[in-house]
């Protein structure tokens, strides 16, 4: 089957058109804008390319999907989350896990080579649609804060009561982990039931996500979608989900 070309004019195929492997590669072409983007995502749709190549367009099936309530820290992660939420309360906490309070750094360290990995997905392209989505109110970072340093992170794409999982980074072990906890309790408070992984992994596995079929993830989604989104703002995040704004100097130690 020969592969769709979009021009920035031509609305995606439906994806029960994709390839028939698992990856499930849909399309080729078009754009990043904003407009594109918010049609691909709201439809099961999302881009992933490397530089040089077009942009690509892919909705699999079965898509890795993480339900907040199926949300599974290991014993060692519960008895780090129960540290930190003792210790929140202090005047100093030495971690804290705060909101879109540095976008572009968790980007840039989700973007950066890993080991056994000779570049990223994460273009230069991509990274000026996140920016762009993230001043338009879309995409935002949960950061884990440790001793004034960032040491782990993700982000992704909030649409009604929906939440997109693009990438995670860690400088220090379980960093990542604490702020996708913390993520989970703020989506549960706000009514968001899924977030999704796109892809499958032992990794996402052993949190609880788990595989369901593109139909139902889509059919999910344009219903998600359509509901209010979080009540998204820079600021810190407490143990119960609460998002406390404040200002940057505030978060400074």
């Amino acid at each position: 089957m020969k592969l769709p070309w979009l021009s920035p004019d031509t609305p995606f195929p439906p994806v029960e058109h994709a390839l028939s492997d698992p990856a499930g590669l849909l399309a080729a072409g078009a754009d990043l804008s904003l407009e594109r983007l918010t049609a691909a995502y709201s439809n099961g749709i999302f881009p992933w390319y490397s530089e040089g190549e077009p942009i690509l367009w892919w909705s699999p099936d079965p898509r890795m999907v993480l339900a907040c309530a199926d949300f599974a820290p290991s014993h060692s992660l519960r008895k780090l989350l129960r540290q930190i939420a003792r210790e929140e309360g202090a005047l100093l906490p030495r971690l804290q896990v705060r909101v879109d309070t540095e976008f572009d750094a968790v980007v840039a360290q989700c973007a950066a080579p890993r080991d056994g990995q000779a570049g990223t997905w994460i273009t230069a392209d991509m990274r000026q649609a996140y920016r762009a989505w993230h001043a338009a109110g879309v995409a935002h970072s949960v950061e884990t804060w440790i001793d004034g340093e960032l040491a782990g992170g993700l982000y992704g794409i909030s649409l009604g009561r929906m939440f997109f999982g693009e990438s995670m980074f860690t400088r220090v072990p379980d960093a990542s982990k604490v702020a996708l906890a913390y993520l989970v309790a703020f989506l549960r408070r706000a009514g968001v039931e899924w977030i999704d992984c796109q892809q499958q992994t032992r990794h996402l596995a052993s949190l609880g996500a788990r595989p369901v079929s593109r139909a139902r993830f889509v059919e999910h989604v344009r219903q998600a979608v359509a509901g209010p989104a979080p009540a998204w703002q820079s600021g810190r995040l407490d143990s119960q989900g609460r998002l406390h704004p404040a200002p940057l100097s505030a978060l400074l130690y």
